[in-house]
């Protein structure tokens, strides 16, 4: 049976807040006009950072000991974000997620927030969960055929699933998504891939059949995001349901544009509420419908996969 391990904190972020408690205390030594306080909050910034490691030591080796254990995704609770400028911008980034349509109108090009897809405030497994994702950052990426930064990970986003603008690189909003997603990665050591990354996997060999497709979206789809996969709003333009499909959705370069990328999600995540319900097939045929509906284009989505390999499912 495979063993689902609690987190602990990345040795990255524990390096990060080592150095930088070294730096203060450098400025500090050098500052004969240092504050009792701020020795007081030196103290304790080393204090918690013992507490770090010794939880990252704790975690390591009890990983060791349970060959091919998996780390397990959940939410920090939200007590533990602290009650300074990081907090400020943790708490930030929470707001842009859930609220990113309202929070962003300058970049946000349809009605979506980013928990439309990554579900739960972008913490629930299979969810497209972004708990680690600071620790396996940058990585390799056939679409662009480049290693990309998690910031450009961001960005890309705003442009397919937002189907909007980027985030100025070092503006306040990208550095609270960046924030948001460290907290949420706070007990996930570096470089390990937790279980639940991504969504479920699916048997991509199946032939998709649009056809029975558009029944099942009928019976099972409709009831939320309408008959067109448009959604339901608000009054004041917030979605009830976010639409799949029109104006205020996905561009055609978004994953979620993608047949079978599509019916990954579906298949564990809806209909809402009743993920794994469906089967492959059914995931791929109500998928094959769905993407194929109107929707916004992505502007040089030509140029992607410019080293060959593109997935069947691309959208030209």
């Amino acid at each position: 049976m495979k063993t689902l391990l609690r987190a602990k904190p990345s040795p990255s972020l524990l390096m990060a807040a080592i150095l930088a408690i070294g730096a203060t205390s450098m400025t500090a030594c050098s500052d004969s006009g240092t504050k009792a306080v701020d020795r007081v909050e030196e103290a304790e910034a080393l204090a918690r950072v013992k507490s770090l490691e010794s939880r990252a030591a704790a975690i390591k080796d009890e990983m060791a000991a349970n060959p091919g254990a998996k780390l397990n995704i959940s939410m920090p609770a939200e007590s533990t974000i602290p009650d300074d400028e990081y907090g400020a911008a943790v708490r930030r980034g929470l707001e842009l997620a859930n609220h990113t349509y309202r929070e962003l109108p300058n970049n946000v090009g349809n009605q979506l927030n980013c928990t439309s897809c990554h579900l739960s405030n972008g913490s629930e497994a299979y969810a497209a969960p972004w708990n680690g994702l600071p620790g396996i950052f940058p990585i390799y990426r056939g679409r662009d055929a480049r290693v990309n930064s998690l910031q450009e990970r961001i960005n890309g986003c705003f442009q397919r699933s937002m189907n909007g603008a980027p985030l100025d690189m070092d503006s306040d909003e990208m550095n609270a998504f960046m924030s948001y997603m460290t907290w949420l990665s706070q007990d996930m050591p570096i470089g390990i891939s937790p279980e639940g990354r991504g969504f479920v996997k699916i048997d991509n060999t199946l032939t998709p059949d649009p056809e029975n497709g558009k029944k099942l979206f009928a019976e099972t789809c409709v009831s939320c995001h309408g008959e067109d996969g448009e959604g339901q709003y608000n009054d004041d333009g917030t979605y009830i349901y976010p639409a799949i499909a029109g104006s205020n959705s996905f561009n055609d370069g978004a994953g979620m544009a993608r047949t079978y990328k599509a019916a990954a999600f579906v298949k564990g995540k809806m209909p809402f509420g009743q993920g794994n319900t469906l089967t492959d097939q059914e995931a791929i045929d109500v998928s094959s419908y769905f993407t194929q509906l109107p929707r916004p284009v992505k502007a040089n989505k030509d140029k992607d996969w410019p080293k060959g390999g593109a997935p069947v499912d691309v959208r030209r």
